[in-house]
């Protein structure tokens, strides 16, 4: 007999169902891209009728993938786009308005009205977060203020509130459960990451009503039986996470001082802090990076919003590549001093500048510019900004030597060996770099009892290729003083 652990992993431009084995092997994965919808500057929305409907044909794939008699699933998991804020009634469970990504901006003006009445202070020491349109309580905010009805419905109880991972268990629950886990709640700036609380100051400074909030549970955690999820009716949830977490602890960062980075659609770095929330004095967040049996793991994390994106606007947007995977023998036959520089900040930067007016640009560009340097310079901007946060990291104390990393670009040897170079850090690439889907498949096996222990999970990480700085440091730091160059001319 054989079981499996399904994990859904919703992220920003597609939804993935994910099929592991217990020994933490895919069995069978299937993907689906849905729109993304720009209906103003600065503004990114999804469907979340896209959302669900992704979820469901993906998992019904997998799903329908050849199993033997005995074959079960004995729990299922999700991971999910932070950040991301979707309100709908409770009734009907239709949404009152598209799902506002984190990527989105509009709420800027808002934020620097709240940043100049001194309110970030106070905000930080709570939650660990800056105030910035990233965070989902603004958007729960701008909807509350924007869409004719929504603040006397919420007043009233009619509507709730959910990141990507309370909609997704509304729906595979019949809407009999409203829950998130405690990484998601402390990404909506209303989470008191210090005593695990929706927090009542935090509320009414941000004027969102307690009655939209979801019941906050531990990552690995009892989470509903699935009733509207087709071949999984029957199954619980036992793991949830937000992607990063997600990754994080795919990646088995359970020791204080372990980090890993993403590069997905934007790229994060997340530091392990173990019992102690640090606070960052170089615009770093401090998060939950794991709630187990009550108790709280934190990290330090740095978020880029571009990354992955960058690759995806090259192709689709400038069209001067067909397919992402053309992008490594460019940059394989073009120097790496070659004198552009491409700052991606197509919805703001992020971690450490923090500025959401912040608009992409090119410098450097020359009449010998051609398509392999604009193409190289979007590839090193992915790790200039992972370097820059890095600075931020060794500034407040703590520095990742070492580096697990994962997501899509990490396929690309020479943006990883680029990468270890312009850190000048080891880079640690893992045999399954879907950690991601993994991190909460083991939180589900956790809760499910198939998992021991997280020494247990931590002897499952294996190393595919280890990327060491060959570099000198008068080189880097050339570089990487022409990126910070660039970033000021914004």
């Amino acid at each position: 007999m054989s079981q499996y652990i399904l994990s859904i992993d919703q992220g920003t431009t597609s939804s993935r169902a994910i099929l592991f084995d217990l020994h933490g092997n895919i069995h069978a994965v299937r993907q689906q891209e849905f729109p993304q919808h720009f209906p103003d500057s600065g503004w990114v929305e999804h469907k979340p009728a896209d959302i669900w409907s992704t979820v469901q044909s993906t998992c019904d794939e997998v799903m329908a993938e050849e199993f033997g008699a005995d074959d079960e699933v004995i729990a299922v998991g999700i991971a999910n786009q932070r950040e991301t804020t979707i309100i709908w009634d409770r009734k009907t469970g239709e949404p009152v308005y598209n799902a506002i990504v984190w990527q989105d901006r509009r709420t800027a003006a808002y934020c620097k009205t709240m940043k100049s009445s001194s309110h970030e202070p106070a905000v930080h020491s709570k939650t660990g977060l800056l105030i910035d349109p990233y965070f989902s309580a603004t958007k729960i905010r701008w909807i509350l203020e924007n869409v004719p009805g929504t603040r006397e419905r919420a007043e009233r109880g009619e509507l709730a509130f959910g990141t990507v991972d309370s909609f997704l268990l509304w729906k595979l629950t019949g809407g009999q459960v409203h829950r998130t886990d405690a990484t998601n709640a402390s990404r909506t700036l209303l989470f008191n990451i210090h005593t695990q609380q929706w927090d009542e100051e935090l509320l009414k400074l941000f004027d969102v009503p307690a009655s939209l909030l979801p019941e906050v549970m531990d990552s690995s955690d009892d989470f509903g039986k699935i009733t509207e999820g087709g071949a999984l009716n029957g199954v619980s949830v036992l793991g949830v996470a937000g992607d990063q977490q997600a990754a994080l602890f795919g990646q088995t960062c359970f020791k204080v001082g372990m980090a890993k980075s993403t590069y997905g659609t934007g790229c994060f770095l997340m530091l392990n802090t173990g019992d102690k929330a640090l606070q960052s004095e170089h615009r770093l967040l401090t998060t939950v990076a794991y709630r187990l049996n009550g108790k709280p793991t934190y990290a330090i994390e740095g978020s880029i919003f571009i990354a992955g994106a960058t690759i995806q606007w090259l192709r689709d947007g400038l069209q001067l590549i067909n397919n992402a995977s053309e992008a490594e023998p460019l940059a394989q036959c073009t120097p790496v001093d070659h004198g552009v520089y491409l700052v991606p900040a197509f919805t703001g930067l992020g971690a450490p500048y923090w500025d959401p007016d912040a608009r992409g640009a090119i410098f450097g560009l020359t009449r010998d510019t051609g398509i392999k340097e604009i193409v190289t310079a979007g590839l090193q901007s992915v790790c200039y900004q992972t370097k820059d946060l890095q600075k931020a990291m060794e500034k407040d104390g703590i520095r990742p030597i070492t580096l697990r990393v994962d997501g899509g670009m990490v396929k690309n040897n020479w943006v990883m060996q680029f990468l270890a170079d312009i850190l000048g850090a080891t880079v640690d690439r893992p045999s399954l770099v879907e950690t991601t889907a993994l991190g909460v498949a083991y939180l589900a096996g956790l809760k499910a009892g198939v998992y021991g222990s997280l020494e247990e999970l931590a002897d499952l990480w294996r190393c595919d290729r280890r990327f060491e700085p060959v570099m000198s440091k008068a080189d880097r730091d050339r570089l990487y003083a022409g990126w910070i160059q660039a970033v000021h001319k914004l």
